[in-house]
C-alpha cells in the first residue's frame, strides 16, 4: 500500500477538487475529468468520427444564413426540414483541418518530431491523494497518447510485485505486472484496428520509466516486460542501432523504423544529480495545508537516494535514456558531460523556464538533435497543467500533460495532434540545421467568421431560457507567455420574444446565430493555435463553458467549415459551430 501516514492524510482531508461537494471557481481554463468515452486529447477526435453515430444537424437558421451568404445555392439547402442535401451533407462532413502529409510522413528521427505525451499516467485525479488506475492508461492510450509515463516501486507487502504509484503520498497503488498487461492489450487492439491511412496507423508506444525500486526490483520489472510485450517490446537490433548512431555511425533510428513497437525510455543518474529547480516552490492556490502536505511529500523525496539503474534494465533503455541536468553543458557545450546514449533532458517547467528567455536559442538547436521532456511543476497537484506552446516553441518533443481532465492544455494538445497517429514532425528551424527561431518576423492577420451553432447544449438544470451562448476565442502563441493571451468574444443571444416585430429567422437559444467577424494581428509562427469556447452569460454565476474546440492555425481549412464540438471531458457531442478562416499578410 501507499504511504498511510495520519499526519499527511488529515493535513489532506477535504480537499478533493473531484467530490461533488467541493465547488471551484470559475475559470474557463478548466476541463472535467476524462474517462473511458473520452476520444479528445491527442489527436483522435478529429480522425474518430466512426466511434459516434450521432449525425450533425444544421439549424433551420444556419441553413437560411448558409443561403443568404451564397455559401450554398438556395435550391440545394432544405431549410424546412432537418434532413440535409447532398450539398448540405458535403458541407457538413468537410473536414475543419488539413494536415498536410508531409507531417506525419515517418522517415525522420525520433527528435524530428512533438510526441503526444501523458504525465503521471496511472492517476486518477489529485496528484497526493488521487487513485491510481491500470486502466487510466487505456484512457489516454485510446484518446491519443503516445508517451506514458510509469512510477515504478518495490513492492511493500510482496517484493515479488512491483507497484506502480507516486511515492510518499497517499495515492494508491496497482501491480506493474497489471499496468504493462493493460499496454499489451492496447497494442493488439490498435495492431488489429491499424488502417495504413493517415491518422489510422499504429504508432510506437513510448514509456518514460521513472524507477524507485532496488536491484531485485529492477530485475523484476526487465522480467515482467520481457514476459508480458514479448516481441511488442523494441528489437534489440533496433535499440543496437541507436547506440550505434550515437556512437557516431550515420545510420539513423526513424519513427518509422520503431514501428508499432513499445519503446521503454530508463533513467540515467549523472554524477552529483541533485532535486529538480522547483523542489522548494509554492503557489498561490494553495493553502496552508497544502504546502504543509507538499513540503513532507518534498522532504521524503529528498531523502530516498537515486537508485542506481543496474545494466539488464538500462539495455531496455538503451534509445532513449533519460536524465536530469547537472550543469547547463547539455546547452552550453558540444554534447552532455558524461552523456548516456540517446540522451533525453527530464526537466520541469520550473527548471527549463530558469533559462529562457537567455537561452532560448541553445535550447532549440539541442532539441533538435535530442530529446527533451518537460513535465508540470510540483505543485500542480490539482493535476492542472503547463501550457505546451511556449515549450514545444523550443522544439520540446515531449510536453507531458497530466491526461485526468480535458482542460485547456489538453484542448490545445488535441489541436496538435489532429489528424495524426500521435506525432507531428516539427517545424523545420527547430529541427537539424534550423536556425531555432520560429518567427518569420511577418505580421498575420487571423479573421474568424462566426455564423453560429446547432444543438448547443444546456447546462446541467437549466433551462433554455436561462442561457445567453456567446463565442469566445483565444489566440495561443509560442511567444505570449502571459497569464492573458488575447481574446475575442461574440455578443451573447437570445431569442427575442416578440417575433412579430422582428424579421429573419428567430431561432432558439441552442440554435443561436451571431454573423460577427474576430479578428487577431500576431507574429508569422507555425505554432500558433485558437482555442474556441461557447460560453453562456450569466449575471449571478461565473459565465459556464458549454462547448469546446481547439483548432492550430497551420490546419484549419480557410472557408466555411462545420466544427463538432467538445464536451469537458473530451467527448464528442452533437453541437456544431459553423465558422471561416481567413489568414491574411498584415
Amino acid at each position: 500500500m501507499a504511504d498511510s501516514n495520519p499526519s499527511i492524510s488529515s493535513r489532506l482531508a477535504g480537499l478533493n477538487p473531484f467530490s461533488k461537494g467541493s465547488r471551484q471557481a470559475e475559470n474557463e481554463d478548466l476541463g472535467e475529468e476524462m474517462g473511458s468515452n473520452s476520444v479528445a486529447g491527442g489527436g483522435h477526435a478529429a480522425r474518430r468520427t466512426d466511434i459516434t453515430k450521432t449525425q450533425l444537424i444544421v439549424s433551420p437558421a444556419l441553413k437560411a444564413f448558409i443561403a443568404e451568404k451564397g455559401i450554398l445555392p438556395q435550391d440545394e439547402i432544405e431549410t424546412d426540414s432537418e434532413g440535409s442535401s447532398p450539398a448540405l451533407q458535403a458541407l457538413v462532413d468537410r473536414p475543419h483541418i488539413n494536415v498536410p502529409e508531409e507531417l506525419t510522413d515517418r522517415s525522420y528521427p525520433l527528435a524530428e518530431y512533438f510526441i503526444s505525451s501523458s504525465h503521471n499516467t496511472y492517476l486518477m485525479a489529485h496528484q497526493l491523494y488521487g487513485s491510481s488506475s491500470a486502466a487510466a492508461y487505456e484512457v489516454a492510450l485510446s484518446a491519443g497518447a503516445r508517451c506514458v509515463e510509469i512510477d515504478a516501486w518495490d513492492g511493500e507487502e510482496n517484493k515479488d510485485e512491483p507497484k506502480v504509484t507516486h511515492g510518499y503520498t497517499l495515492v494508491s497503488n496497482i501491480s506493474f505486472r497489471s499496468v504493462c498487461e493493460t499496454i499489451r492489450d492496447v497494442v493488439d487492439k490498435e495492431a488489429a484496428e491499424s488502417v495504413n491511412t493517415q491518422g489510422y496507423r499504429a504508432a510506437p508506444i513510448i514509456l518514460s520509466l521513472e524507477n524507485h525500486c532496488d536491484t531485485h526490483g529492477q530485475l523484476l520489472l526487465v522480467q515482467i516486460m520481457e514476459e508480458v510485450w514479448g516481441d511488442r517490446l523494441l528489437s534489440k537490433a533496433t535499440r543496437q542501432k541507436g547506440h550505434d548512431e550515437q556512437e557516431g555511425k550515420p545510420d539513423v533510428v526513424t519513427l518509422d523504423e520503431l514501428g508499432s513497437k513499445i519503446v521503454v525510455i530508463v533513467e540515467y543518474h549523472l554524477p552529483n544529480e541533485v532535486e529538480d529547480s522547483d523542489s522548494d516552490s509554492s503557489s498561490d492556490e494553495e493553502d496552508e495545508k497544502k504546502k504543509r502536505a507538499r513540503l513532507e511529500y518534498k522532504e521524503k523525496q529528498k531523502a530516498a537516494p537515486p537508485a542506481i539503474i543496474i545494466p539488464e534494465l538500462a539495455a531496455v533503455g538503451v534509445y532513449a535514456q533519460s536524465v536530469k541536468p547537472v550543469d547547463n553543458s547539455w546547452f552550453e557545450g558540444p554534447e552532455l558531460r558524461n552523456s548516456p546514449h540517446h540522451h533525453l533532458i527530464n526537466v520541469s517547467e520550473v527548471g527549463l523556464m530558469a533559462h529562457l528567455p537567455a537561452h532560448a536559442e541553445h535550447i532549440s538547436r539541442h532539441n533538435a538533435e535530442h530529446l527533451m521532456r518537460v513535465f508540470p511543476k510540483g505543485t500542480r497537484i490539482s493535476s492542472q497543467n503547463l501550457n505546451p506552446v511556449p515549450f514545444w516553441g523550443l522544439g520540446a518533443q515531449i510536453c507531458a500533460l497530466n491526461w485526468q481532465t480535458f482542460a485547456a492544455a489538453m484542448q490545445i494538445n488535441e489541436a496538435l495532434f489532429s489528424g495524426s497517429d500521435g506525432f507531428v514532425l516539427k517545424p523545420a528551424a527547430l529541427r537539424p540545421g534550423g536556425s531555432g527561431r520560429l518567427s518569420t518576423g511577418r505580421k498575420k492577420k487571423l479573421r474568424l467568421l462566426v455564423a453560429g451553432a446547432s444543438d448547443v447544449p444546456l447546462p446541467e438544470g437549466r433551462e433554455a431560457d436561462g442561457i445567453k451562448p456567446y463565442v469566445t476565442c483565444t489566440l495561443v502563441h509560442p511567444a505570449d507567455v502571459s497569464d492573458s493571451p488575447p481574446k475575442r468574444k461574440t455578443g451573447s443571444y437570445k431569442q427575442r420574444k416578440l417575433d412579430f416585430l422582428h424579421k429573419g429567422v428567430n431561432s432558439p437559444v441552442t440554435d443561436p446565430v451571431w454573423d460577427e467577424t474576430l479578428e487577431w494581428e500576431y507574429e508569422d509562427n507555425e505554432l500558433v493555435f485558437l482555442r474556441v469556447l461557447i460560453k453562456s452569460e450569466d449575471k449571478f454565476a461565473g459565465n459556464p463553458v458549454l462547448v469546446a474546440a481547439a483548432v492550430r492555425v497551420l490546419y484549419a481549412v480557410k472557408d466555411w467549415v462545420i466544427i463538432r464540438m467538445l464536451d469537458l471531458k473530451g467527448r464528442e457531442t452533437k453541437c456544431s459551430l459553423l465558422v471561416k478562416f481567413e489568414v491574411e499578410d498584415v
